[in-house]
């Protein structure tokens, strides 16, 4: 659940060719997220999370995302403002 305290990350995620919806649906498990959307280019997955604590993200991204099966190489954004939207 979404409380002000909380920051937006996105993690662009490359996976093995076919297993796009696998790797969603497995990161929709995770307590953190938010939204998955299938890209295009470098990356197949753009994947929305709300933290509250920045010092966990490496765990959080270590230990629930890198086990997920058939994901080959994360990339991680951090945020630092929201415009034109109440959540931050």
């Amino acid at each position: 659940m979404y409380t002000s305290a909380m920051r937006a990350v996105f993690v662009m995620l490359k996976t093995d060719l076919g297993h796009v919806t696998e790797v969603a649906n497995a990161i929709a498990e995770i307590d953190s997220f938010s939204e998955a959307y299938s890209i295009s280019g470098q990356y197949d997955l753009l994947v929305k999370l709300y933290v509250d604590d920045m010092n966990g993200l490496g765990r959080l991204i270590e230990r629930e995302i890198h086990p997920i099966p058939h994901i080959r190489e994360t990339y991680t954004l951090l945020t630092f403002e929201a415009f034109g939207s109440s959540k931050q």
